[in-house]
């Protein structure tokens, strides 16, 4: 849900669903990682605590993490088959997209939230500068929304890795071991005083019959990407990121008191590794290259990084004459 409204609403809402089936009576293995924890991240404690995510995640803005959390709990327990549910862990995350949004003003409401969860659905994902990603910046340009994957060759399992990241932060953007921030002027402390702060969230998801654990080992490896786009993760950046895999999931049953499950053994997991750290740059660089030029709060402008000029370098780099076609 992209929240555009007058001359100072930036914002928006996006809702990641797991599966399309009833979260909490399906809840899926998860892990978390809190990479720099400069952040108002909703439900990580359970999540870490008990390895599992029961509402669909849930991306914002920093001052409206209370009013989503609300509103997925509530949504979660009009779900039927809910009737008796007395605990929620709603599971939120943020960055602050206060230069360009007048986030005082606490724009998203609860009917926000829903649509974003009921809307949700499989296939390609919006990117650039919409949902929770509307009012965002990312090295000095504009951010948003990414998205990247990753799929495993059949020998090595044939799994799959998705990224989604909703990108706010500083550092020097770096495509390819090109450090295009340089080339454009954009960069933290190019001038005396300037600001280096936000935020990166980041959302795995596979179909890898992982355990917690190496969900969590797994989403570690995601600062890794965002380090190659040349973030630092500074002191104020909130920098998180939540993993879950769609195998094995697990019903709200108190019936039984064992399950048995089918578990990659540790010596398999280094290829998702791998995709997982590729997968998160791609989809950083593809939040910022998808997005648009925005003009917001008190006429605050982050403009979207110039594509032929980017083109330009990186064919230099290549020693090649690239084509680009908007």
């Amino acid at each position: 849900q992209t929240l555009v409204k007058g001359q100072a609403t930036r914002t928006g809402v996006t809702a990641i669903s797991p599966h399309g089936g009833n979260l909490f009576q399906s809840k899926v293995p998860a892990g978390v990682h809190p990479a720099n924890a400069f952040g108002k991240a909703a439900g990580f404690l359970q999540v870490s605590e008990l390895g599992n995510i029961e509402t669909p995640i849930v991306l914002t803005n920093t001052l409206c993490v209370g009013t989503v959390v609300q509103a997925v709990v509530d949504w979660t327990l009009r779900q039927p088959g809910n009737e008796t549910v007395q605990s929620v862990n709603a599971v939120v995350g943020e960055t602050n997209d206060g230069f360009l949004n007048d986030i005082r003003t606490c724009a998203v409401r609860p009917l926000d939230v829903f649509l974003a969860i009921e809307e949700a659905e499989a296939g390609p994902v919006a990117e650039g500068s919409v949902g929770a990603g509307t009012g965002t910046e990312a090295f000095g340009f504009k951010g948003g929304i990414g998205t990247s994957s990753r799929v495993l060759p059949e020998d090595l399992g044939g799994y799959t890795i998705g990224a989604l990241v909703q990108s706010n932060f500083g550092g020097i953007l770096t495509i390819d071991g090109l450090r295009v921030g340089e080339a454009l002027g954009q960069y933290s402390y190019r001038e005396v005083v300037e600001s280096s702060g936000g935020s990166c969230m980041i959302v795995l998801a596979t179909d890898a019959p992982l355990s917690p654990r190496n969900l969590e080992r797994m989403a570690s490896r995601a600062v890794m990407g965002l380090a190659r786009t040349g973030s630092f993760m500074s002191n104020g950046s909130g920098d998180f990121v939540i993993a879950f895999s769609t195998a094995n999931q697990l019903p709200d049953d108190e019936l039984y008191t064992t399950r048995n499950e089918e578990l990659l053994y540790n010596e398999f997991t280094s290829p998702l590794f791998l995709a997982t750290v590729e997968s998160v740059e791609e989809a950083v660089l593809n939040s910022i290259v998808t997005a648009t030029t925005v003009t917001g709060r008190d006429g605050n402008t982050r403009r979207a990084i110039p594509i032929e000029r980017l083109v330009e370098l990186i064919g230099a780099k290549e020693g090649t004459t690239v084509s680009y076609t908007h």
